[in-house]
């Protein structure tokens, strides 16, 4: 990041929304600190990493291997947070409500875009939810939000006869499986069906598995190299297929659509949120 970066950031405006980064030592985390730093309307107002991390008192720009922002990284999220009206988080589960608790305790909007989260983490991020705003998506960009949409649509008009099978293809070095996106399709279809995607859920075969269950909605994960993030809703049915899908090239826009996710939540009353309402895509 260069100079032209540092003075944008220096001639924020005080009325602008503070959004910091937790996390930000990581590809994503900083990928979301120069997101805000470019967009209007948004200051960078801190960052963290964990207690112990080698950047902790740096300055970010230069532990990023630019030029100094004036923005010194941080290891105590709720100093932070005092001073901030959002918080963006690419963490881990066990971090994030973590960093929901505090946020609540702040009343700061809480964009989360971690994947991985179980019952217990979504049950605290719930609770959360009672005292600030909390935005969570599998996915910030535009276009999956859309395919989301899409998604729960065609499956309320398909019927059980056409079988669902969920694609996704991501780097060697992403963790979790299925990814947060393709449960988030999963669950569009699942609500487009009315029926509960915990209990028609199929996430791997192996050996002699019998016919498929009718109903299911299955999903298959594939890993490596360096993509990005692909995604497939394929519908099949007699005589007939068809597939919804979607291809990311770039991160920078899962960053962008946290902040446009952050600036969306000030003002608005406490409760949990998605990329659906940020965007005015909620369907009827």
């Amino acid at each position: 990041m260069g100079d032209d970066a540092r003075g944008d950031l220096g001639d924020r405006a005080g009325g602008d929304v503070g959004i910091a980064v937790v996390g930000v030592a990581g590809r994503m985390g900083q990928m979301l600190a120069r997101a805000v730093i470019e967009a209007p309307g948004a200051r960078l107002s801190g960052v963290t990493v964990r207690p112990g991390h080698p950047w902790v008192g740096r300055d970010l720009g230069e532990a990023m291997g630019g030029a100094a922002l004036g923005v010194t990284v941080e290891d105590d999220p709720l100093e932070v947070f005092a001073r901030s009206q959002a918080a963006l988080d690419f963490t881990t589960p066990e971090a994030t409500v973590i960093h929901s608790e505090l946020a609540a305790q702040a009343r700061l909007t809480h964009v989360v875009g971690t994947t991985g989260l179980e019952a217990t983490h979504l049950a605290r991020l719930r609770a959360a939810g009672w005292h600030a705003v909390v935005v969570r998506a599998g996915n910030m960009s535009v276009g999956v939000n859309l395919l989301t949409e899409l998604t729960r649509r065609v499956a309320a008009t398909l019927g059980p006869e056409y079988d669902i099978e969920i694609i996704e293809m991501h780097h060697r070095h992403k963790v979790d499986a299925p990814s947060g996106t393709a449960l988030m399709l999963g669950a569009a279809a699942a609500e487009g069906r009315g029926v509960a995607l915990t209990e028609m859920s199929e996430r791997g075969r192996d050996g002699i598995t019998g016919a498929r269950r009718v109903g299911a909605i299955g999903f298959a994960s594939l890993r490596g190299g360096d993509v990005v993030g692909e995604h497939q809703v394929i519908l099949a049915g007699p005589g007939e297929r068809l597939t919804l899908g979607h291809i990311a090239t770039d991160r920078m826009l899962f960053a962008r659509g946290a902040v446009r996710a952050a600036l969306w939540g000030q003002g608005r009353e406490p409760g949990e949120y998605d990329m659906l309402d940020v965007l005015g895509l909620r369907g009827g």
